[in-house]
C-alpha cells in the first residue's frame, strides 16, 4: 500500500499494523497531501525524536539518510480503517519541514509542541510560537544536548547551612 506514494517504504511487513513510509523532507508535503487525497482524512499524532546518541541503533530503508531528528506523523482513513505512519529525518544543521497544516488543521498543536520540545521549525505553520514553554525560554528541552540544571529544594524545617 506505502509504495503507490512514491516514498520508501520501511522493512518488510508493516509495523505494528501500520504500513510506514519515508519520505524526504523535500517530499514530506507532496506525500501528505497525496495520503490525504487517497483517504487518510485524520492526523492521529505527530512528534518528534532526537536521535543524537542513538544514531546508529535504528532501521531505516535503504537510501533513506539518518539524521539527528525524526518527525513522525501517524495517519488514518476511517473508510478503509487503515493506518500509515510516515517518518522523515529532519537534519540538525536546517531542522525544517513543510507544516501539515493546510492538510489537517489539528496538526496546529502538535506541530507547535515539536517546535517548542524540540526546534523543528515547520515552515508556513500560522502560529509558530510557543505551546508548552514561556515565549522567553531559551532552548529546546526535549533535544539530548540540552541542560537541564537543576534547581536547590529547600524544606521548610531544614537549615540552609551547610
Amino acid at each position: 500500500m506505502a509504495e503507490r506514494y512514491g516514498a520508501p517504504v520501511g522493512g518488510d511487513r508493516p509495523s505494528r499494523g501500520q504500513a510506514v513510509i519515508h519520505p524526504s523532507p523535500s517530499q514530506w508535503f507532496e506525500v501528505a497531501a497525496a495520503a490525504r487525497a487517497d483517504g487518510f482524512d485524520q492526523l492521529i499524532d505527530l512528534t518528534a525524536v532526537d536521535y543524537l546518541t542513538y544514531s546508529a541503533d535504528r532501521a531505516l530503508p535503504e537510501g533513506v539518510q539518518p539524521e539527528r531528528f525524526e518527525v513522525v506523523a501517524s495517519l488514518m482513513s476511517h473508510e478503509r480503517r487503515e493506518r500509515l505512519r510516515m517518518r522523515v529525518q529532519v537534519p540538525a544543521d536546517d531542522p525544517s519541514i513543510p507544516t501539515l497544516f493546510d492538510l489537517w488543521p489539528g496538526a496546529e498543536n502538535l506541530e507547535r509542541e515539536a517546535y517548542d520540545m524540540f526546534g523543528i521549525v515547520f515552515e508556513g505553520h500560522p502560529d509558530p510560537s510557543r505551546i508548552l514553554m514561556p515565549e522567553d525560554w531559551s532552548g529546546h528541552p526535549l533535544r539530548k544536548d540540552y541542560d537541564s540544571g537543576e534547581i536547590p529544594v529547600q524544606f521548610k524545617a531544614a537549615s540552609n547551612v551547610r
